[in-house]
């Protein structure tokens, strides 16, 4: 019997969601931040980068700040206004110290609950297809980093340089993209204003796919929220792979 999707835990009022790229929440979960927006609760956004490396026929130095205005577009549509980026390098962004420091830093200052993430494992789908070296990197950076937070004696110079006092209060780490889900959120009032959301980085769309963007947009998302719906009582969802702390 394929085991059943639980529901994601609601006692909670912010999150912080940290991926690697613009687009990468809109292929994830938007439909389930906004759901969570519709219900009061606090989202915030952090990009490991402005996704400048994306797209071959435009140079990086162009690209940044056209992704940017996309994903802050984007983000809007499912409710959130908060929208952070660290500016590390697209395309080889490196897991270590200064990539945890970085992330430990935002979860100190929007003091979240609830942090997402992308799959940061090797592969998606199971082994079928090998997944890049940002979302890897940036995957196990929060997933270290939601401790990181805590700690006073990690990065001790949050405090002293920037007044970010350790932040223990993270309670859950989600990941979306995960072979092996745990839990999901209902995506059946968020789900047309996720495919909103990513047709909002049409930029990057048109160039991925020779499809009709709004027609790419929602066969894909509409699928793989029907996809989970199997394991959650026949409801369209998002699922997550859920750590708790």
């Amino acid at each position: 019997m394929t085991q059943q999707l639980h529901p994601m835990p609601d006692d909670w009022q912010r999150a912080l969601a940290v991926v690697a790229h613009p687009d990468d929440l809109e292929y994830g979960c938007a439909a389930a931040v906004a759901g969570w927006t519709d219900s009061g609760r606090d989202v915030a956004y952090l990009l490991a980068s402005r996704g400048e490396a994306g797209i071959d026929t435009i140079e990086p130095a162009v690209c940044a700040p056209l992704r940017e205005r996309e994903q802050r577009a984007s983000a809007a549509v499912v409710g959130v206004s908060a929208v952070e980026f660290l500016d590390h390098k697209d395309g080889v962004i490196e897991y270590g110290t200064r990539l945890r420091r970085d992330i430990a830093a935002a979860i100190r200052r929007h003091r979240p609950e609830l942090v997402i993430t992308l799959n940061h494992r090797d592969t998606w789908g199971g082994g079928l297809a090998w997944n890049t070296p940002d979302h890897r990197a940036v995957g196990r950076a929060t997933l270290d980093a939601a401790g990181d937070a805590g700690n006073r004696w990690i990065f001790p110079e949050l405090v002293y340089e920037q007044g970010l006092e350790p932040w223990n209060g993270v309670r859950w780490v989600a990941v979306a993209g995960s072979a092996t889900p745990t839990h999901a959120v209902d995506a059946t009032a968020g789900l047309e204003r996720s495919v909103q959301s990513l047709l909002e980085h049409r930029s990057y769309i048109e160039v991925l796919t020779d499809e009709d963007p709004e027609a790419y947009c929602r066969g894909f998302l509409t699928q793989n929220a029907q996809a989970a719906a199997e394991r959650f009582g026949g409801r369209p969802a998002v699922p997550f792979e859920l750590f708790t702390r």
